[in-house]
């Protein structure tokens, strides 16, 4: 690839990140609730769950998945019932408790346990790995800096899908880091919290329901 395509292809996959979604609401909730150690872990649940779809368009199984209208339904369904089921949780969440600034990390509030950071990384994970639309996205994307004459085409795959996740990791973090600061410069957003659940609880049912409704384009 020369050094132009690789530029642009940075600069679409950094701008595609930037691009508000179930990641980034589900990255900036954990942060504004929890605080930036909770929103770190949440990034690096999306980013993870973003690995499953680098692997499986490099093996070509998000190939066979798109291709099979029976595959697609039923990731489709699975990730759809889970935006749906994360959303219902914040919908329905308890108001948080008092919190507490923690220096030593820098920013944030930090009411987390280890169990906690599990959770909420395997949420974002599973947020990521169960949509289709990412898949799809893979398979879109990547194929258009990958010249024909290229002998190793799931290798190139591999490659690209990595180097798109590192650069994409920063931006979930840089989502996180943003989330934390924008809520220690604005005075009582704690108490606004509770309804910051509803609205991205509401927003997450939505995308849900979006992604239950998407057809697979290749059926």
């Amino acid at each position: 690839m020369a050094i132009d395509q690789l530029l642009l292809f940075v600069a679409a996959g950094l701008l595609l990140n930037l691009t508000p979604g179930p990641d980034v609401l589900y990255i900036v909730s954990q942060s504004l609730r929890h605080g930036l150690r909770a929103g770190l872990v949440a990034a690096l649940g999306i980013t993870g769950g973003c690995f499953v779809h680098i692997f499986a368009a490099a093996l070509g199984l998000s190939a066979l998945m798109l291709a099979s209208a029976t595959a697609f339904a039923v990731l489709k369904w699975l990730g759809a019932a889970y935006l749906v089921y994360v959303g219902l949780r914040m919908v329905f969440s308890r108001a948080p408790p008092a919190m507490e600034l923690d220096a030593s990390a820098g920013a944030g509030m930090q009411p987390t346990n280890r169990h906690e950071l599990k959770t909420i990384f395997l949420r974002g994970f599973w947020t990521n790995a169960l949509n289709p639309k990412v898949a799809l996205f893979f398979l879109a994307f990547l194929p258009q800096f990958i010249a024909p004459s290229v002998a190793h085409k799931p290798l190139a795959f591999l490659l690209l899908g990595l180097l798109f996740n590192f650069n994409a990791v920063w931006v979930n973090l840089g989502w996180a880091w943003a989330a934390v600061w924008l809520a220690r410069k604005a005075g009582g957003l704690q108490a606004r919290l509770h309804w910051l659940d509803r609205v991205a609880g509401t927003l997450f049912i939505a995308f849900g329901l979006r992604l239950a409704l998407t057809d697979n384009p290749h059926a």
